[in-house]
């Protein structure tokens, strides 16, 4: 978003950060008094350029330490095929992410599980759903980045 000023991007700064943080202290944070602040908040929130708070979930601690990210090729690229392979997806609670793609495959799905045999379970799902036709694996052997946080 081009139209945001410096107090804007701290306030989308402090808040990807700190979603729970009081008015009064983002505030303070900012270098704003309360009113301006709170103004600008529900303006950052009405444009949508904040779609709403949520709390980070430690995906190991909820669906297991293995991450694993998946290309599906559908057979088909029609409107309902996708539709229904999305809809099939979304379900999955292992699928913590996922991608319609261009290039060799159609979906990126990223996907958090306990072991292989957890693997294989969630792939057995996977592979049933509608239009699947291809899929291919990649194990995480490390995260070396993940941000949430807004840049400065």
């Amino acid at each position: 978003m081009d139209d945001l000023d410096g107090f804007d991007r701290k306030i989308l700064k402090v808040l990807s950060e700190e979603g729970r943080i009081s008015w009064r202290d983002l505030a303070a944070r900012i270098g704003l008094s309360f009113s301006p602040t709170l103004r600008r908040v529900r303006k950052l929130e009405e444009s949508g350029a904040i779609q709403g708070y949520a709390a980070l979930l430690d995906e190991g601690r909820m669906l297991g330490t293995l991450g694993v990210f998946i290309s599906v090729t559908l057979e088909r690229q029609t409107k309902d095929v996708l539709l229904a392979f999305e809809g099939c997806v979304t379900d999955i609670p292992e699928v913590v992410g996922g991608y319609q793609t261009s290039g060799s495959s159609d979906y990126l799905l990223h996907a958090m599980v306990r072991d292989l045999e957890h693997y294989q379970r969630l792939l057995d799902i996977l592979t049933a759903a509608p239009g699947v036709a291809r899929i291919q694996s990649n194990f995480a052997i490390k995260t070396f980045v993940r941000r949430s946080a807004f840049p400065a």
